[in-house]
């Protein structure tokens, strides 16, 4: 596949890279078609998503950013994630707080999401995450043609279709997810 979005990055067929991606991931694509995914070694300081498409000319409007939700109800707690495109904001509080059926939501711990998603900080990743996890994407991000996200670590970024990331187990595409 040309990514469009790739900027200056070299793109890397991702079947041939696993020492790219963090274990979780890799085994999770291991399942998938990949011919709509791609893997690119960055810097692992430009890994934050503004730092990353301002240095590799990367759109930022092709950027999609994982959250990881922890919610509350009671003493039950429901950890989630979404992704949401990076020039907007996932509705936490409204639509996430709804979806998962709790009174309260908020970005998860960073040490618990590295700890129970099997990732790093700053690359966590919708591709391999645990089962139990519901997955929210942004029906705009389904909607994209190419999307640069996460590998699970942040020396490299994952080039995806949004078709591939909508069909991920467990996915849950919603409308209005990010405002």
């Amino acid at each position: 596949m040309i990514w469009t979005i790739a900027g200056s990055l070299t793109v890397l067929p991702v079947a041939e890279h696993p020492e790219l991606l963090a274990e979780p991931v890799a085994k999770a694509l291991a399942g998938l078609d990949t011919d709509q995914a791609g893997v690119a070694e960055i810097d692992p300081d430009l890994a934050d998503t503004a730092a990353f498409c301002e240095h590799y000319g990367s759109p930022l409007a092709a950027s999609a950013n994982c959250v990881v939700v922890l919610g509350k109800r009671g003493s039950e707690e429901r950890m989630a994630a979404c992704l949401v495109l990076a020039t907007t904001r996932a509705d936490v509080n409204g639509v996430l707080r709804r979806r998962l059926d709790v009174r309260k939501a908020s970005f998860a711990p960073m040490d618990r999401a590295v700890a129970e998603s099997g990732m790093a900080y700053g690359g966590i990743t919708p591709i391999g995450l645990p089962h139990d996890w519901p997955l929210f994407i942004d029906a705009a991000v389904a909607a994209a043609p190419e999307l640069v996200i996460g590998s699970g670590i942040r020396g490299s970024k994952l080039l995806v279709t949004g078709d591939l990331v909508a069909r991920l187990p467990g996915v849950e595409v919603v409308d209005g997810l990010a405002r």
